[in-house]
């Protein structure tokens, strides 16, 4: 017998001690800081112009609100100069203090994170040159330079960033005051760190509340798609099943006709029977997969009006309705009053109604005027109404506010155009084309 050892050996890297949860929490942190604070440090980054489509900068002049374009620049050099003047007070070599605390300030603007960085290195630098029995370690020019620096590269920042600039600023302070603070009267690290936190505090509030801004805008901005989009669905779904109706009606007038053709003719030929027996099994077929592919369009508690669609000619009964809503409605009609296709007449139903319920709605008190014309191409229909007579009473509707959109889909549907919007003279108005064909065309 021969036996056989099988070595299992460990993978590289398998056999390491997994790291502790403070472990990888520090090394993320450490991370954060080299990549907030270190890389690209001094990376290019302009203070873009202040927009000026608020309350108050969009009522300013045309010039006026150029200028205020330049608003968050005209603040840092005003936060420049301030620090300019506390910082050469009363001081010795203020030609040399004088730069140490305006260029951090105005370096904020191009290089933010820089800005903070020399702002660093500005405050030991300034020591030599002030009071050396003052405030300690910031001059009074540093104090108000460093202040400027943290608070405007906060706002251009993230919130960490600023955590990482105070805490740095923090250690700086602590071990100056400590290792190189005994020979002074008093130390302003503590000043610093309490004005300093409670200015990025109020800084990383704003940005939490911008960013949960722009979370709503967004949600809302998603939510209103979702919602028209269900609305056209809705839309889509009720005229499929309208014309459900009214294509399964004339296919089964169809089926009927060709199957009581044959007992009208004395005698036919066996030649028309078998025509119009194939007429018939091809409209039976034809409805039995139009009720199939169509009929998922209708709700499980639907069901199908006993009277027919509505026409054109049942609109004076919906004007006699809204009337008795209270709505002053008159109707005119231009052209040679024909039949048209059943599906342009229940379109064009569908769009005065609609355009008469947000009369109702929007404008209530206000006249309106049904405009019909019968033109050569197609129908033409014009829904107008004047203006509400006291606007102050009108209450939000209660509806969803997308009736546009179903009649749009209608005219979309049969190939026509519509324009929607509002009068001169305040008030609305629909125009639409519906394009019917002309019998000509129909036997070409």
């Amino acid at each position: 017998m021969t036996e056989t050892t099988h070595l299992q050996t460990t993978p590289p890297g398998d056999g390491a001690k997994p790291r502790s949860p403070e472990f990888r929490l520090a090394a993320d942190a450490l991370r954060g800081l080299r990549q907030d604070l270190f890389h690209d440090a001094f990376a290019y980054r302009l203070l873009p112009r202040m927009r000026v489509d608020g309350p108050l900068t969009r009522r300013l002049p045309g010039r006026l609100r150029d200028y205020a374009t330049w608003t968050p620049h005209a603040v840092i050099c005003a936060a420049a100069l301030l620090a300019l003047a506390i910082g050469t007070v009363d001081q010795g070599l203020a030609l040399l203090l004088g730069p140490l605390a305006v260029l951090p300030i105005l370096l904020t603007m191009v290089r933010p994170v820089g800005a903070f960085w020399l702002s660093m290195v500005a405050t030991p630098l300034a020591l030599p040159f002030g009071d050396q029995w003052g405030e300690w370690p910031w001059l009074p020019g540093s104090f108000a330079c460093h202040l400027t620096v943290l608070t405007v590269v906060a706002v251009r920042t993230r919130p960490r960033t600023a955590a990482w600039m105070w805490t740095l600023t923090a250690v700086y302070g602590i071990l100056a005051s400590t290792l190189f603070g005994s020979g002074h009267y008093s130390t302003n690290t503590g000043p610093m760190l309490v004005v300093s936190a409670m200015i990025l505090l109020c800084v990383t509030v704003w940005h939490i509340r911008r960013h949960a801004e722009r979370e709503v805008t967004a949600q809302q901005t998603v939510t209103a798609h979702e919602r028209s989009r269900r609305t056209l669905l809705e839309e889509r779904t009720t005229i499929a099943r309208e014309l459900h109706d009214v294509v399964a009606h004339h296919m089964s007038v169809v089926a009927i006709q060709a199957e009581a053709a044959p007992y009208r003719v004395e005698n036919p030929p066996p030649e028309l029977e078998k025509a119009f027996a194939t007429i018939r099994e091809n409209a039976v077929a034809a409805l039995t997969e139009l009720r199939r592919v169509l009929g998922v369009v209708r709700a499980e508690d639907y069901e199908a009006p006993d009277a027919p669609q509505p026409t054109l000619a049942d609109l004076e009964g919906l004007l006699a309705n809204v009337r008795e809503a209270g709505l002053v409605v008159e109707k005119a009609v231009t052209g040679a009053v024909r039949e048209l296709p059943q599906g342009v007449e229940l379109s064009a139903y569908r769009i005065v109604q609609e355009a008469l319920s947000n009369t109702l709605r929007h404008a209530p008190g206000a006249s309106a005027r049904v405009e019909i014309g019968y033109v050569l191409g197609g129908l033409g229909l014009r829904i107008v109404n004047g203006p509400p007579p006291n606007p102050s009473l009108i209450k939000p509707s209660p509806g969803a506010g997308h009736g546009i959109t179903g009649m749009r889909e209608r005219v979309t549907m049969l190939n026509g155009e519509m324009t929607a919007g509002p009068t001169d003279d305040g008030g609305y108005e629909v125009a639409v084309f519906l394009p019917v064909a002309l019998p000509d065309e129909d036997d070409a």
